[in-house]
């Protein structure tokens, strides 16, 4: 998925954005009680913006919340239902440093890439692509579809250990699912009560697709920061209503929080140890300097290091013009 601002078509110019790793008002250098982690909390609206023909709601990053332990985006998608209409179509695009996370709620998308690989994702299904260095992909909605979509793209930022390292992709299709009294949690990534997803991760961190059914005591590693956001049905955390399309940060220092839904819920947990590196994001990028971001773009403007998607029928996108930055993110 393509970053792209509100109310633009990819390929609009995008400013860098510096994203440290300061502690932000309900972090805290030692862990907190419970009842102090719980009574703090923020929320951050999501914003809309395009993606191609799909309109998407942006979690992460949103103005005073750029990062959530590694994870550096969060783009929300649907629900929506169609007939000859093809909601999901993303050309061929590079990414460098970070890893994709595809997850739907319903539907299909259809992802090919420069490695040569082509799967179908479906509801509780896992795509996880590894950028490192350099990699290109489209995602479209297939020909034989189901007339729906819904779903959340993430990114997760690498580190420097790991971030110039070969690409990869993997498909996952069998993920844990832990059950709990009143719900269950399925680990897209990462670990949760014993249960460790086959995906493979280079930070410590967790993501957790959360299905409340009247209310659930949920672990969590207080090292962890954690944020929550909404995918479907009404939910409260600790007796207080959570909105559709809001991204509620938690702070670290939790063990545990409680979740309930009369109806019925479905949430996004993510979390992880906060990132102890400064990245730059721009257009499909996360890197760590301005030189670092022109000579990806260079490289795929040229045609070189990111290879070719074959299979999708229509041109790769070009990458938009790089004319300036923008100041440091002081509340990420």
């Amino acid at each position: 998925m393509l970053e792209s601002r509100k109310g633009t078509q990819p390929g609009t110019t995008r400013y860098l954005t510096r994203v440290s790793n300061q502690i932000g008002p309900v972090d805290r250098d030692e862990p907190a009680s419970d009842s102090a982690a719980a009574a703090a909390f923020e929320a951050f609206p999501a914003r809309k913006a395009i993606v191609g023909p799909l309109e998407i709601r942006r979690a992460l990053p949103v103005r005073g919340r750029r990062m959530v332990g590694p994870w550096c985006f969060l783009d929300r998608y649907g629900p929506l239902t169609f007939s000859t209409d093809k909601p999901m179509d993303v050309a061929p695009h590079p990414h460098i440093g970070l890893q994709t996370v595809s997850w739907l709620l319903d539907g299909e998308v259809l992802h090919r890439d420069s490695l040569g690989f082509e799967a179908m994702i479906r509801p509780g299904e896992l795509n996880l692509m590894t950028a490192g260095r350099g990699i290109a992909h489209a995602e479209e909605t297939p020909r034989d579809n189901s007339g729906r979509l819904s779903g959340v793209q993430l990114w997760v930022a690498l580190p420097e250990s790991s971030r110039n390292g070969e690409p990869a992709f993997a498909h996952h299709d069998d993920l844990p699912r832990h059950e709990l009294a009143g719900g269950a949690a399925t680990v897209i990534l990462g670990a949760l009560a014993g249960l460790r997803s086959p995906a493979v991760v280079y930070s410590d961190m967790v993501g957790l697709d959360v299905d409340v059914r009247g209310g659930i005591d949920l672990p969590l590693d207080p090292a962890f920061e954690h944020a929550l956001f909404v995918l479907d049905g009404t939910a409260s955390l600790e007796g207080q209503q959570l909105d559709a399309d809001v991204l509620y940060y938690l702070g670290t220092g939790r063990h545990e929080l409680h979740l309930s839904a009369a109806r019925g819920a479905r949430l996004l947990l993510i979390g992880g140890r906060p990132f102890g590196e400064s990245i730059l994001m721009w257009w499909n990028f996360v890197g760590r300097t301005h030189e670092e971001i022109a000579a990806a773009r260079e490289s795929w403007m040229s045609h070189d290091r990111f290879g070719e998607v074959a299979g999708y029928a229509g041109p790769r996108l070009a990458a938009p013009p790089l004319i300036g930055h923008a100041s440091p993110n002081a509340a990420s």
